[in-house]
Protein backbone atom coordinates (compact mmCIF):
# COMPACT_ATOMS: atom_id res chain seq x y z
CA UNK A 1 0.00 0.00 0.00
CA UNK A 2 0.97 3.68 -0.17
CA UNK A 3 2.34 5.39 2.94
CA UNK A 4 -0.52 5.14 5.46
CA UNK A 5 -2.37 8.24 6.66
CA UNK A 6 -2.93 8.52 10.41
CA UNK A 7 -5.54 10.96 11.75
CA UNK A 8 -4.34 12.28 15.13
CA UNK A 9 -7.03 13.87 17.31
CA UNK A 10 -5.51 16.44 19.64
CA UNK A 11 -7.72 15.65 22.66
CA UNK A 12 -8.59 17.91 25.58
CA UNK A 13 -7.43 21.39 24.51
CA UNK A 14 -6.35 22.38 28.03
CA UNK A 15 -4.19 19.26 28.35
CA UNK A 16 -0.98 18.06 26.75
CA UNK A 17 -2.57 16.68 23.57
CA UNK A 18 -1.96 19.75 21.40
CA UNK A 19 1.72 19.96 22.33
CA UNK A 20 2.21 16.21 21.85
CA UNK A 21 1.04 16.65 18.25
CA UNK A 22 3.40 19.58 17.84
CA UNK A 23 6.29 17.64 19.40
CA UNK A 24 5.84 14.75 16.98
CA UNK A 25 5.77 17.16 14.04
CA UNK A 26 9.09 18.65 15.15
CA UNK A 27 10.77 15.26 14.66
CA UNK A 28 8.94 12.58 12.67
CA UNK A 29 11.77 10.07 13.29
CA UNK A 30 11.17 8.14 10.07
CA UNK A 31 7.66 7.11 11.07
CA UNK A 32 6.91 5.99 7.50
CA UNK A 33 3.41 7.40 7.72
CA UNK A 34 1.68 10.70 7.03
CA UNK A 35 0.13 12.16 10.18
CA UNK A 36 -2.56 14.82 10.09
CA UNK A 37 -3.74 16.51 13.29
CA UNK A 38 -7.47 16.96 13.88
CA UNK A 39 -7.98 20.06 15.98
CA UNK A 40 -8.07 23.84 16.15
CA UNK A 41 -5.21 25.42 14.17
CA UNK A 42 -5.32 28.56 16.32
CA UNK A 43 -4.97 26.44 19.46
CA UNK A 44 -1.98 24.63 17.98
CA UNK A 45 -0.39 27.87 16.82
CA UNK A 46 -0.87 29.49 20.22
CA UNK A 47 0.57 26.48 22.04
CA UNK A 48 3.59 26.49 19.70
CA UNK A 49 4.14 30.21 20.44
CA UNK A 50 3.85 29.57 24.18
CA UNK A 51 6.49 26.85 23.96
CA UNK A 52 8.74 28.76 21.59
CA UNK A 53 8.52 25.99 19.00
CA UNK A 54 8.69 26.63 15.28
CA UNK A 55 6.01 24.47 13.65
CA UNK A 56 4.37 25.33 10.33
CA UNK A 57 0.68 24.40 10.24
CA UNK A 58 -0.84 23.41 6.90
CA UNK A 59 -4.64 23.58 7.08
CA UNK A 60 -6.36 21.10 4.75
CA UNK A 61 -9.70 19.37 4.32
CA UNK A 62 -10.18 15.60 4.60
CA UNK A 63 -9.56 14.19 1.14
CA UNK A 64 -7.00 16.87 0.18
CA UNK A 65 -3.57 15.68 -0.89
CA UNK A 66 -1.36 15.41 2.17
CA UNK A 67 2.32 16.40 2.08
CA UNK A 68 5.08 13.97 2.94
CA UNK A 69 6.30 14.31 6.54
CA UNK A 70 8.78 17.13 7.00
CA UNK A 71 10.22 18.07 10.36
CA UNK A 72 8.61 21.28 11.59
CA UNK A 73 5.43 20.96 9.51
CA UNK A 74 2.06 19.64 10.72
CA UNK A 75 -0.95 19.13 8.43
CA UNK A 76 -4.25 19.93 10.20
CA UNK A 77 -7.87 19.08 9.53
CA UNK A 78 -9.46 22.05 11.29
CA UNK A 79 -12.07 21.97 14.04
CA UNK A 80 -12.91 25.21 15.85
CA UNK A 81 -12.91 25.57 19.62
CA UNK A 82 -16.09 26.89 21.18
CA UNK A 83 -14.01 29.17 23.39
CA UNK A 84 -10.34 29.96 23.78
CA UNK A 85 -8.44 27.40 25.83
CA UNK A 86 -5.89 28.07 28.57
CA UNK A 87 -3.37 25.32 29.37
CA UNK A 88 -4.33 23.49 32.54
CA UNK A 89 -7.75 25.13 32.83
CA UNK A 90 -10.71 22.92 31.87
CA UNK A 91 -13.78 24.45 30.22
CA UNK A 92 -16.96 22.47 29.58
CA UNK A 93 -17.78 24.76 26.66
CA UNK A 94 -15.20 22.81 24.64
CA UNK A 95 -16.66 19.36 25.33
CA UNK A 96 -18.42 19.31 21.97
CA UNK A 97 -15.20 20.33 20.23
CA UNK A 98 -13.39 17.26 21.57
CA UNK A 99 -16.15 14.94 20.36
CA UNK A 100 -16.21 16.63 16.95
CA UNK A 101 -12.52 15.85 16.46
CA UNK A 102 -13.33 12.17 17.07
CA UNK A 103 -16.27 12.24 14.67
CA UNK A 104 -14.14 13.75 11.92
CA UNK A 105 -11.39 11.17 12.39
CA UNK A 106 -13.88 8.28 12.34
CA UNK A 107 -15.52 9.64 9.20
CA UNK A 108 -12.13 10.05 7.53
CA UNK A 109 -11.25 6.42 8.26
CA UNK A 110 -14.60 5.15 7.06
CA UNK A 111 -14.39 7.17 3.83
CA UNK A 112 -10.83 6.09 3.11
CA UNK A 113 -9.18 9.47 3.73
CA UNK A 114 -7.23 7.98 6.66
CA UNK A 115 -5.99 4.46 7.29
CA UNK A 116 -6.11 4.72 11.08
CA UNK A 117 -6.90 7.14 13.87
CA UNK A 118 -4.74 7.90 16.91
CA UNK A 119 -6.15 9.80 19.86
CA UNK A 120 -4.52 12.12 22.36
CA UNK A 121 -6.12 12.02 25.83
CA UNK A 122 -9.46 13.61 26.62
CA UNK A 123 -11.00 14.47 29.99
CA UNK A 124 -14.08 12.37 30.79
CA UNK A 125 -15.37 14.74 33.45
CA UNK A 126 -15.44 17.69 31.06
CA UNK A 127 -17.35 15.68 28.46
CA UNK A 128 -19.93 14.59 31.04
CA UNK A 129 -20.27 18.04 32.61
CA UNK A 130 -20.52 19.46 29.10
CA UNK A 131 -23.75 17.54 28.52
CA UNK A 132 -22.95 13.99 27.39
CA UNK A 133 -24.32 12.19 30.45
CA UNK A 134 -23.17 8.57 30.63
CA UNK A 135 -19.98 9.17 28.66
CA UNK A 136 -17.36 6.66 29.85
CA UNK A 137 -14.45 7.18 27.47
CA UNK A 138 -12.99 6.98 24.00
CA UNK A 139 -13.53 3.24 23.71
CA UNK A 140 -17.27 3.22 24.23
CA UNK A 141 -17.84 6.43 22.25
CA UNK A 142 -16.00 5.03 19.24
CA UNK A 143 -17.94 1.75 19.54
CA UNK A 144 -21.18 3.67 19.16
CA UNK A 145 -19.80 5.94 16.44
CA UNK A 146 -18.77 2.90 14.40
CA UNK A 147 -22.10 1.15 15.00
CA UNK A 148 -20.68 -2.06 16.42
CA UNK A 149 -22.07 -4.06 19.34
CA UNK A 150 -18.84 -4.87 21.16
CA UNK A 151 -15.25 -3.65 21.18
CA UNK A 152 -12.25 -4.70 23.22
CA UNK A 153 -9.79 -2.40 24.95
CA UNK A 154 -6.22 -3.70 24.79
CA UNK A 155 -2.96 -2.10 25.84
CA UNK A 156 0.38 -3.28 24.50
CA UNK A 157 4.02 -2.62 25.29
CA UNK A 158 7.32 -4.23 24.42
CA UNK A 159 9.07 -6.53 26.87
CA UNK A 160 12.00 -8.91 26.71
CA UNK A 161 10.97 -12.01 24.81
CA UNK A 162 7.64 -10.95 23.32
CA UNK A 163 5.20 -8.03 23.58
CA UNK A 164 2.92 -7.78 26.60
CA UNK A 165 -0.69 -7.31 25.49
CA UNK A 166 -3.48 -6.96 28.06
CA UNK A 167 -7.12 -6.84 26.99
CA UNK A 168 -10.11 -6.16 29.24
CA UNK A 169 -13.37 -8.05 29.63
CA UNK A 170 -14.91 -4.92 31.18
CA UNK A 171 -13.61 -1.38 30.86
CA UNK A 172 -14.62 1.78 32.71
CA UNK A 173 -16.89 0.47 35.44
CA UNK A 174 -17.00 1.05 39.18
CA UNK A 175 -15.57 -2.00 40.91
CA UNK A 176 -18.90 -2.74 42.58
CA UNK A 177 -20.46 -3.31 39.13
CA UNK A 178 -17.80 -5.60 37.68
CA UNK A 179 -19.09 -8.96 38.93
CA UNK A 180 -22.56 -8.44 37.45
CA UNK A 181 -20.97 -7.33 34.17
CA UNK A 182 -19.07 -10.61 33.77
CA UNK A 183 -21.42 -12.82 31.74
CA UNK A 184 -20.90 -15.87 29.57
CA UNK A 185 -22.20 -14.08 26.51
CA UNK A 186 -20.03 -11.04 27.14
CA UNK A 187 -16.89 -13.08 27.70
CA UNK A 188 -17.58 -15.05 24.55
CA UNK A 189 -17.91 -11.90 22.43
CA UNK A 190 -14.82 -10.25 23.90
CA UNK A 191 -12.63 -13.35 23.58
CA UNK A 192 -13.69 -13.98 19.98
CA UNK A 193 -12.91 -10.38 19.04
CA UNK A 194 -9.55 -10.55 20.79
CA UNK A 195 -8.56 -13.79 19.04
CA UNK A 196 -9.79 -12.61 15.64
CA UNK A 197 -8.01 -9.26 15.85
CA UNK A 198 -4.75 -10.80 17.05
CA UNK A 199 -4.84 -12.84 13.86
CA UNK A 200 -6.15 -10.16 11.50
CA UNK A 201 -4.35 -7.09 12.84
CA UNK A 202 -1.19 -8.63 14.30
CA UNK A 203 -0.60 -11.65 12.08
CA UNK A 204 -0.69 -14.27 14.85
CA UNK A 205 -2.09 -17.40 13.23
CA UNK A 206 -3.22 -19.18 16.41
CA UNK A 207 -2.97 -16.79 19.35
CA UNK A 208 -2.58 -18.18 22.86
CA UNK A 209 -4.59 -16.13 25.35
CA UNK A 210 -4.21 -16.28 29.13
CA UNK A 211 -7.45 -15.53 30.99
CA UNK A 212 -7.54 -14.10 34.51
CA UNK A 213 -10.00 -15.23 37.10
CA UNK A 214 -12.16 -12.58 38.69
CA UNK A 215 -11.56 -13.50 42.34
CA UNK A 216 -8.40 -13.98 44.40
CA UNK A 217 -6.78 -17.34 43.57
CA UNK A 218 -9.28 -17.64 40.68
CA UNK A 219 -12.01 -18.37 43.22
CA UNK A 220 -10.20 -21.15 45.12
CA UNK A 221 -12.62 -23.81 43.78
CA UNK A 222 -15.62 -21.72 44.75
CA UNK A 223 -14.51 -20.81 48.27
CA UNK A 224 -13.58 -17.24 47.28
CA UNK A 225 -16.33 -16.66 44.72
CA UNK A 226 -18.21 -18.72 42.17
CA UNK A 227 -17.87 -16.64 39.01
CA UNK A 228 -15.01 -18.84 37.77
CA UNK A 229 -17.03 -22.05 38.20
CA UNK A 230 -20.39 -20.77 36.97
CA UNK A 231 -19.49 -18.20 34.28
CA UNK A 232 -15.85 -17.94 33.23
CA UNK A 233 -14.81 -21.60 32.89
CA UNK A 234 -17.96 -22.69 31.00
CA UNK A 235 -17.52 -19.81 28.54
CA UNK A 236 -13.86 -20.69 27.98
CA UNK A 237 -14.67 -24.37 27.49
CA UNK A 238 -17.19 -23.51 24.75
CA UNK A 239 -14.61 -21.33 23.04
CA UNK A 240 -11.99 -24.06 23.27
CA UNK A 241 -14.44 -26.31 21.43
CA UNK A 242 -14.33 -23.70 18.63
CA UNK A 243 -10.56 -24.11 18.43
CA UNK A 244 -9.37 -21.13 20.47
CA UNK A 245 -6.15 -21.60 22.47
CA UNK A 246 -7.14 -20.38 25.93
CA UNK A 247 -5.42 -20.94 29.27
CA UNK A 248 -7.32 -20.27 32.48
CA UNK A 249 -8.95 -18.93 34.41
CA UNK A 250 -5.67 -18.33 36.22
CA UNK A 251 -5.03 -16.39 39.44
CA UNK A 252 -4.10 -12.87 38.39
CA UNK A 253 -1.37 -12.60 41.03
CA UNK A 254 0.66 -15.39 39.39
CA UNK A 255 -0.44 -15.09 35.76
CA UNK A 256 1.76 -12.02 35.17
CA UNK A 257 5.03 -13.90 35.56
CA UNK A 258 7.52 -14.99 32.87
CA UNK A 259 6.52 -18.63 33.34
CA UNK A 260 3.14 -17.82 31.81
CA UNK A 261 3.76 -14.66 29.76
CA UNK A 262 6.71 -16.06 27.82
CA UNK A 263 4.36 -18.53 26.13
CA UNK A 264 1.34 -16.29 25.48
CA UNK A 265 0.28 -13.70 22.93
CA UNK A 266 -2.19 -11.79 25.12
CA UNK A 267 -3.82 -11.68 28.54
CA UNK A 268 -7.55 -11.16 29.08
CA UNK A 269 -8.13 -9.45 32.43
CA UNK A 270 -11.59 -9.23 33.96
CA UNK A 271 -11.47 -5.54 34.87
CA UNK A 272 -9.48 -2.36 34.36
CA UNK A 273 -7.32 -2.30 37.48
CA UNK A 274 -6.63 -6.02 37.41
CA UNK A 275 -4.57 -5.95 34.23
CA UNK A 276 -3.51 -2.40 33.43
CA UNK A 277 -1.41 -1.63 36.53
CA UNK A 278 0.88 -4.53 35.59
CA UNK A 279 1.20 -3.41 31.99
CA UNK A 280 1.81 0.22 32.92
CA UNK A 281 4.42 -0.78 35.47
CA UNK A 282 6.16 -2.74 32.72
CA UNK A 283 5.99 -0.02 30.09
CA UNK A 284 4.33 3.24 31.14
CA UNK A 285 5.04 5.93 28.60
CA UNK A 286 5.99 3.28 26.03
CA UNK A 287 2.62 1.58 25.61
CA UNK A 288 -0.29 1.96 23.20
CA UNK A 289 -4.01 1.68 23.91
CA UNK A 290 -5.69 -0.23 21.06
CA UNK A 291 -9.41 -0.60 20.37
CA UNK A 292 -10.24 -3.94 18.76
CA UNK A 293 -13.46 -4.72 16.89
CA UNK A 294 -14.22 -1.28 15.43
CA UNK A 295 -13.77 -2.36 11.82
CA UNK A 296 -10.99 0.26 11.62
CA UNK A 297 -7.66 0.88 13.32
CA UNK A 298 -7.60 3.04 16.45
CA UNK A 299 -4.78 3.47 18.92
CA UNK A 300 -4.15 5.93 21.72
CA UNK A 301 -1.68 6.94 24.40
CA UNK A 302 -1.44 5.12 27.73
CA UNK A 303 -1.85 8.24 29.90
CA UNK A 304 -4.22 11.08 30.71
CA UNK A 305 -4.43 14.80 29.98
CA UNK A 306 -1.64 15.80 32.43
CA UNK A 307 -3.14 19.23 33.03
CA UNK A 308 -0.28 20.13 35.35
CA UNK A 309 2.20 19.75 32.49
CA UNK A 310 0.16 21.49 29.79
CA UNK A 311 2.05 24.39 28.27
CA UNK A 312 5.32 23.49 29.98
CA UNK A 313 6.94 21.55 27.15
CA UNK A 314 7.82 18.79 29.64
CA UNK A 315 5.25 16.22 28.52
CA UNK A 316 6.79 12.95 27.37
CA UNK A 317 5.94 12.07 23.77
CA UNK A 318 7.03 8.42 23.97
CA UNK A 319 3.57 6.85 24.29
CA UNK A 320 2.22 8.86 21.36
CA UNK A 321 5.12 7.72 19.19
CA UNK A 322 4.35 4.11 20.15
CA UNK A 323 0.64 4.62 19.40
CA UNK A 324 1.47 6.08 15.98
CA UNK A 325 3.89 3.27 15.21
CA UNK A 326 1.41 0.56 16.23
CA UNK A 327 -1.34 2.23 14.17
CA UNK A 328 0.98 2.33 11.14
CA UNK A 329 1.88 -1.34 11.54
CA UNK A 330 -1.75 -2.37 11.91
CA UNK A 331 -2.84 -0.27 8.94
CA UNK A 332 -0.13 -1.76 6.73
CA UNK A 333 -0.99 -5.31 7.80
CA UNK A 334 -4.69 -5.12 6.97
CA UNK A 335 -3.87 -3.86 3.51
Amino acid sequence: MAVPVLALTTGEPAGIGPELALAVARDWQQLEATVVAVGDPDLLAERARLLGWSVELEVLAPGDMLPAPVNGRLPVWPVSLATASIPGRLDTANAGYVLETLDIAVDACQRGFADAMVTAPLHKGVIIDGGLVGFTGHTEYLRDACGVEEVVMMLATERTGRPLRVALATTHLPLAQVSNAITGAGLTRVTRILAQELTHRFGIASPRILVCGLNPHAGEDGHLGREELEIITPALDRLRDEGLDLVGPLPADTLFTPRHLDHADAVLAMYHDQGLPVLKYAGFGQAANITLGLGMVRTSVDHGTALDLAGSGLAEVGSLRVALQVARQMAVRVH
